[in-house]
């Protein structure tokens, strides 16, 4: 029997969080007391009739005192409580480990990245790597316990479920338009590194590429085991539920085979970081160039650029003194760099130069849009090497440097042995010791999680799906969400490229591998799929984020106000669909 869903108003949400104590789940002591308790929940008829009937042969004795309630420790010895504010303070301390554990998890899947190269480990082992967490407190939420305390429970999993998808798509989604915003140019097109407009809703923005619209339609297409699922509920029908649940559930994990081998065959995400890493290196290879010919500092000691000496390397590219830079004196300028035997296509990199610098559009990059495009790079060079202030020479050979070592541990080392890796077997060791540490806190701490919120559901009286689907995504998510605002914030088309093809990547995780271990514990444990307003939320982002990403590719900074809006207006549709209309 589906746990029935107490009504709660949802503007004080913050209100509870500050309540005073309330008490959490009774553990059974064998007292009459407390068995009357567990059969009234179990069987309220007969337990009133029971309990009627022993008060009236105890009326002449003297009353027993009341047993105490207690709280249960997870694996007898964590800590527990039966306080709101302790509780709380639970579900923070356990979310934090569990995004250690995400944190751990992402450092040694970079690390054998760097080993192994992008094939089967950046296509088949990062992803399902990525949704580790979030599949583990999905499994645990409805794994332990009684059929009955798994159905309530299992609403834990379905919040994170939902909570982690939408986050995704709304917060996350309009933070990194408004963080990675640059001015839309006259094609409609956002122009690299250029933000003078300031805040304008239809004059600032973002674009991406035609690759990263195709992997929000993927995003769109891992929807289909929600509907398959859902069936028989849109029919109004109990009747082939379990089947469906079944076919949706062998959908969810084909779609996750099928995703997995396009990602090991088609690895874009890792593409895109290989070109992104390369240009950079040819860019710092150009700043060190025109340093080392001693034409003089790029930068000032305060950091400020030095226009005479940008000027001079303009001068002494324009060989033939037409004052422009053609493709053909770019590209002369670039075979003649040492690039340490780093292999990328020369014509591209002139391509890529002359988007940075032709700003008007004409071909060729006139002194002025050079002295400013070396300005951007040479900002671009500031934001990614620390200093203590000064800016010596030795900056743009350590910017080099460091441009040298992001592109070596991104590159494809597929075909190369693991030889080639100075000192293997420590980063070898090193890798599959993150791996087995963020795994093991994961496992470890998600059993731990759920029960604290559920306690703190029970104290607080807030439905255990708004607490899932507002703190838990938080935990399981950050390490993530950090990554892709510091990729949007360098305002180019490549990062943004980067940055919303992971976003779209993490839902479509969300809904076949995590939705996959969902159904599976409904089917295995004969569960009662109940969440036709959860179910009906994921969709309605998915697919308003969908179609709105798949067939275009600049976003306007108004764009962010509609993924923005979509958060609380997910909150407010479950609750009136429960609450107000009892769907669940």
């Amino acid at each position: 029997m589906a746990t029935r869903r107490r009504s709660f108003p949802l503007v004080p949400l913050v209100l509870f969080l500050l309540a005073a104590a309330a008490y959490g789940r009774l553990i059974s002591d064998g007292s009459p007391a407390s068995a009357s308790a567990t059969s009234l929940l179990s069987n309220p008829v007969s337990a009133v009739i029971r309990l009627t009937t022993s008060n009236s042969a105890s009326a002449s004795s003297p009353p027993a005192a009341a047993p105490e309630e207690k709280c249960e420790q997870s694996y007898g010895f964590l800590p527990c409580t039966t306080t709101v504010l302790g509780n709380l303070f639970l579900v923070l301390a356990y979310g934090f480990l569990m995004y250690k554990a995400a944190t751990f998890l992402s450092a040694g899947s970079e690390l054998l990245l760097e080993i192994m190269g992008p094939g089967l480990v950046g296509g088949l082992l990062l992803p399902i790597l990525g949704a580790l967490p979030d599949a583990l407190l999905v499994l645990v939420s409805g794994l332990s316990g009684s059929r009955e305390t798994a159905q309530s429970q299992v609403l834990i999993g379905m919040g994170l479920l939902a909570g982690s998808t939408v986050f995704l798509l709304t917060v996350l989604w309009g933070t990194c338009v408004v963080v990675g915003k640059c001015d839309i140019g006259p094609n409609g097109v956002a122009v690299d590194l250029q933000n003078n407009k300031g805040f304008s809703l239809t004059g600032t923005g973002i674009s991406t590429d035609v690759q990263t619209s195709y992997a929000a339609r993927i995003m769109g297409i891992s929807v289909i085991p929600f509907i398959i699922a859902q069936f028989p509920k849109m029919l109004k029908t109990h009747h082939g539920q379990r089947l469906a649940v079944l076919l949706a559930l062998i959908v969810s994990f084909s779609l996750v085979l099928a995703y997995c081998l396009y990602q090991v065959f088609q690895p874009w995400i890792q593409k895109r970081k290989l070109a992104y890493a390369k240009h950079k290196h040819v860019i710092s290879g150009i700043l060190r160039h025109a340093q080392m010919e001693a034409l003089g500092r790029l930068l000032n000691e305060d950091g400020t650029a030095n226009e005479d000496v940008i000027k001079k390397l303009f001068h002494k590219i324009d060989m033939d003194e037409s004052q422009t830079l053609s493709r053909a004196e770019l590209h002369a300028l670039i075979i003649g760099i040492n690039f340490e035997e780093v292999d990328f296509d020369k014509n591209d990199a002139v391509d890529k130069i002359m988007d940075d610098f032709d700003t008007s559009g004409n071909d060729i990059v006139e002194e002025a849009e050079f002295v400013s495009g070396m300005k951007r790079w040479l900002n671009e060079a500031k934001r990614s090497v620390p200093t203590s202030g000064a800016y010596s020479n030795k900056f743009i050979t350590d910017y080099h440097a460091r441009t040298r070592q992001e592109h070596d541990l991104l590159v494809d080392r597929s075909d190369e042995t693991v030889e080639s890796v100075e000192n293997p077997g420590w980063c070898i060791t090193k890798a599959v010791g993150l791996l087995l540490l963020g795994s093991a806190i994961a496992a470890a701490f998600a059993d731990p999680l759920v029960d604290a919120v559920h306690n703190f559901s029970n104290a607080s009286h807030i439905p255990s799906f708004f607490i899932s689907f507002i703190a838990l995504p938080l935990a399981t998510n950050s390490s993530e969400a950090v990554s892709a605002i510091i990729f949007a914030s360098r305002k180019k088309l490549r990062t943004s490229s980067l940055t919303f093809s992971e976003v779209y990547g993490g839902v479509t995780m969300n809904n076949t591998l995590c939705l996959g271990v969902f159904l599976a514990l409904i089917y295995i444990r004969n569960l009662t799929w109940d969440f036709s307003s959860e179910v009906l939320i994921i969709l309605l982002v998915c697919v308003i984020m969908g179609l709105f990403t798949s067939f275009r590719t600049t976003f306007p900074l108004w764009t962010c106000l509609v993924a923005y809006m979509l958060y609380p207006l997910s909150l407010v549709v479950v609750y009136i669909l429960d609450f107000v209309f009892g769907w669940s």
